[in-house]
């Protein structure tokens, strides 16, 4: 779990506010969700993102029951994020209500993982973005390509993405989305070893989003 006061320090140090956190993927319980609930006071978080329940929490009902009173208490966007689907043993799902109509129902905000969606299913992001619309809250931003995933956007052929990452940022754009968008790829990705490489990525990205999306005019 993350040290609230550490990112709260460097938050401050680079004056980058912290809107939005993702929680643990799995194994969540009461003591974890009051540790986030910290953690969302002291940076004054608006939008957090949970997984649906993994098949190993036997509480899901009371996961949702407890989602929902927070919601209410705090009228914070308690989003659930889609995941990519899974099966253990061949037969379980590894979440459950994990589908992008069910998880919308949990607490009417969601998170939209570009490159978590199920392509075979024939689900692409812009059908996913129209069965979530009303509901996303937060948007992870990444291409993918094949069984690789959360990679820089932009990097195909032409300089486009291998998701339809253009087009579904036009749309984005001319149908009023006002949330947010969060860049989520690999630390590889970002050569996070090197400050140089991470800094140009960065603008890179930046650039990109510029184009596609901030200063995109239908």
């Amino acid at each position: 779990m993350w040290d609230e006061n550490y990112v709260k320090e460097l938050s401050d140090s680079f004056g980058i506010p912290v809107l939005s956190i993702t929680a643990v993927f799995r194994w969540m319980s009461q003591k974890k969700l009051e540790q986030i609930m910290k953690i969302v006071k002291k940076l004054w978080v608006q939008v957090i993102s949970f997984s649906p329940p993994h098949f190993s929490d036997k509480n899901s009902d009371r996961f949702t029951k407890n989602l929902l009173k927070i919601k209410r208490d705090t009228h914070l966007s308690l989003s659930v994020i889609n995941v990519e689907p899974k099966m253990i043993f061949l037969i379980i799902p590894e979440y459950k209500n994990a589908t992008l109509t069910e998880i919308k129902k949990i607490t009417w905000d969601t998170s939209l993982d570009l490159a978590a969606i199920d392509t075979s299913s024939w689900t692409d992001i812009l059908k996913a973005k129209n069965i979530l619309w009303a509901t996303i809250k937060n948007i992870y931003l990444s291409d993918k390509r094949w069984s690789k995933k959360w990679l820089l956007p932009g990097w195909a052929w032409g300089w486009t993405s291998y998701l339809p990452l253009e087009s579904f940022f036009m749309r984005l754009k001319t149908t009023g989305y006002n949330w947010f968008i969060t860049l989520k790829v690999t630390p590889s990705e970002l050569w996070v070893s090197n400050e140089e490489r991470v800094l140009q990525n960065l603008e890179y990205v930046k650039k990109y989003y510029n184009k596609h999306f901030l200063n995109f005019k239908s």
